[in-house]
C-alpha cells in the first residue's frame, strides 16, 4: 500500500478536508504555501503518465472536486495552482497520482 492509500484507510493520520467514494483530501505535511493540501484518488493510479483512457472519469471527477476544494480554503478569488508531478524529474515522491492544490500566496513562474 502508498501513503496515501494508508491515510485513506486511516492507517496513518491525517487532517482531511474532504472524502467521497473516490478521492480523498487533506493538508500536506510540508507545506510549500500558506494553504497546501492534495487530493489524491482512492485507486491506485502510480502517476499520470500510466493513467488509461478507462480512469478519465476519475481524473475529472479529481480535478472538479480539486476546483471545489480551493473554493471552499478561500482561494477562488485570489487564485491557485493545481499541480500533478509526474517522475522524479518532476518532483514526484509518492508513486500515487495526486493532485497538490497550492494557494494563500502570490506564486511565482516558472515554479522551480
Amino acid at each position: 500500500m502508498t501513503l496515501f492509500e494508508k491515510i485513506a484507510a486511516r492507517e496513518i493520520p491525517a487532517e482531511i478536508l474532504y472524502e467521497d467514494e473516490r478521492v480523498i483530501a487533506f493538508k500536506d505535511i510540508d507545506p510549500q504555501a500558506p494553504v497546501h493540501a492534495l487530493i489524491v484518488p482512492k485507486q491506485a493510479i502510480a502517476r499520470i503518465a500510466e493513467a488509461k483512457d478507462s480512469e478519465g472519469e476519475l481524473l475529472g471527477h479529481l480535478l472538479l472536486r480539486a476546483k471545489d476544494l480551493a473554493r471552499k480554503m478561500g482561494l477562488a478569488e485570489s487564485g491557485y495552482r493545481l499541480v500533478i508531478n509526474n517522475g522524479s524529474d518532476g518532483g514526484e515522491s509518492v508513486p500515487h497520482l495526486h493532485c497538490h492544490i497550492l494557494g494563500g500566496r502570490a506564486l511565482t513562474w516558472p515554479p522551480g
